[in-house]
């Protein structure tokens, strides 16, 4: 599987994955996904099985210590230094096939190319574990207006952030 852009058209299949993956205080809607289609900063990626969508990684050139809020828009912002990862997901039927990594490395090498310098997110549903296992640390956020973001995912919510020449 070779991943390629997301588009208008995948969302029908993005939120079939959405529905089989997350509790429903996760799933964000194709409106909220068309608007994030739509900015110039978005660089999101699908995979296809047998034409079907079955992975993909939401994510945008941002900066870092932003938060983006649940079901909130991908905004560009002047002299981006960090890839944001706001959301991936793979059907659990192909969990372990290295569907994730077949997403997260062509997009950590397109930011790398554009100048960026490390690539945060905000760990959910006890997913640090695999984030730490690709490179990511915690890392405490400053600002208060972005903490409030963050506190927004719930309990367990942790930012975290890796350099982008990390192997």
């Amino acid at each position: 599987m070779t991943p390629r852009p997301l588009t208008v058209d995948d969302l029908p299949g993005l939120l079939d994955v959405q529905r089989a993956c997350y509790g429903d205080e996760y799933v964000e809607s194709a409106e909220v996904f068309t608007r994030r289609l739509a900015s110039p900063a978005q660089c999101s990626l699908v995979l296809e099985d047998g034409g079907r969508v079955c992975a993909y990684l939401a994510a945008y050139d941002s900066r870092l210590g932003k938060v983006t809020p649940l079901h909130g828009d991908f905004e560009a912002v002047p002299q981006a230094d960090t890839l944001y990862l706001h959301d991936m997901a793979v059907l659990p039927r192909l969990a372990g096939r290295g569907l994730a990594r077949a997403l997260l490395d062509p997009l950590w090498q397109q930011a790398t190319a554009r100048g960026l310098r490390q690539s945060a997110l905000v760990s959910v549903q006890g997913s640090q574990g695999f984030w730490e296992r690709h490179g990511y640390a915690a890392q405490p956020l400053h600002d208060a207006a972005q903490s409030q973001r963050l506190a927004a995912y719930g309990a367990g919510a942790v930012y975290m952030v890796r350099g982008l020449n990390f192997p």
